[in-house]
C-alpha cells in the first residue's frame, strides 16, 4: 500500500491517521528522510501487522539491518521544557535532535565515568541493537543516559524487581570487567529487547504504538495515557526528561 504526501504531513500525523506506529512507518521507508517530506512524494505504508517492507535501500528496514533514527533530525539545543499531557502533546519525533548531535552531547557525559574504549563499545552496541530491534537509536541512547548516566559500572536498583546495568533492565545482566564489550552489548539488548522476566523498549513500543507511552511503561509498568507525568508509582518526570533529552535540550544535573 502506498501514500502520497500532502502539505503539512509528518510521519507522526500519517501514522496517527492510518492507525500504525511511527516506528513501523519509518521501518517501511528506510530511504526516506522524515524531516524532508515533499508534497507529492510517495511512501510505503505497512499493513496492520507491520506489512512487508520494500526492497532494501542502503541498509534495509528497521529490525532487519536498518538503524532507525540514524539520519535526519534537528540541530538540537535549548533549555528544559515542562512537557505534559498525553503523547500527542509531546514533541513529534521528526523534531528530535539528530543522532550525531545527541551522541556528541551524551558521550561527553559518559567521559566523566567511562573509558574511551567502553564508550566505543556503548556506541557500537546501541547501533547494533537498534538494527536488530527496530527501536530508534536515539531512544536507546537517551534511555541509557536517563537510567544510568551511561555509567557502565552503575549499581542495580531493587524495588521488588532487580534492575541492573546501563538501562536498569528487568533482571538482566550487569557489567562484566572480564567481558566489557559483550556485557555492554547485553545490557543494551536487555533494556531494548527485553529479558525473560520483563519487557524492553521494543515490546513496549509495539504495545503502545508510540515512544512516549513506551517510556512510561518502561519506568512504571503501566501508563496513564492522558497524563504521562503521572508516575504510576515510579518517577513523575521520567517521560518529560526523556523528551527533553531527545530534543537535545540541556539543563543542570542532566
Amino acid at each position: 500500500m502506498s501514500y502520497t504526501i500532502k502539505s503539512g504531513d509528518t510521519f507522526w500525523a500519517i501514522a496517527q491517521h492510518l492507525g500504525i506506529s511511527v516506528d513501523a512507518l519509518q521501518a517501511a521507508n528506510p530511504g526516506v528522510n522524515p524531516t524532508a517530506l515533499q508534497v507529492g512524494q510517495v511512501i510505503h505504508v505497512p499493513g496492520p501487522n507491520g506489512g512487508s517492507p520494500p526492497p532494501k535501500q542502503g541498509g534495509g528496514a528497521g529490525g532487519n539491518g536498518h538503524i532507525v533514527g540514524a539520519h535526519g533530525g534537528s540541530n538540537g539545543g535549548g533549555g528544559y521544557v515542562e512537557y505534559s499531557g498525553p503523547a500527542s502533546a509531546y514533541p513529534n519525533p521528526s523534531e528530535w535532535a539528530s543522532y550525531s548531535f545527541l551522541w556528541k552531547q551524551n558521550s561527553a557525559l559518559m567521559k566523566l565515568h567511562d573509558s574511551d574504549e567502553e564508550i566505543g563499545y556503548i556506541h557500537e552496541a546501541i547501533e547494533k541493537v537498534s538494527a536488530s530491534s527496530g527501536v530508534d537509536v536515539r531512544c536507546i541512547l537517551c534511555i541509557i543516559v536517563q537510567e544510568s548516566g551511561g555509567i557502565v559500572r552503575v549499581g542495580s536498583t531493587n524495588n521488588g524487581v532487580r534492575n541492573p546495568g546501563l538501562m536498569q533492565s528487568h533482571n538482566g545482566v550487569s557489567f562484566d570487567p572480564k567481558d566489557p564489550k559483550g556485557s555492554i552489548e547485553r545490557m543494551v539488548r536487555d533494556g531494548t529487547e527485553g529479558t525473560r522476566d520483563g519487557d524492553g523498549l521494543m515490546q513496549l513500543l509495539k504495545r503502545y504504538g508510540n515512544y512516549y507511552e513506551a517510556f512510561r511503561g518502561y519506568n512504571s509498568g503501566s501508563v496513564n495515557k492522558g497524563d504521562l507525568n503521572d508516575p504510576v508509582g515510579a518517577t513523575g518526570d521520567y517521560v518529560q526528561k526523556a523528551a527533553n533529552r531527545l530534543m537535545g535540550h540541556s539543563w543542570p544535573s542532566m
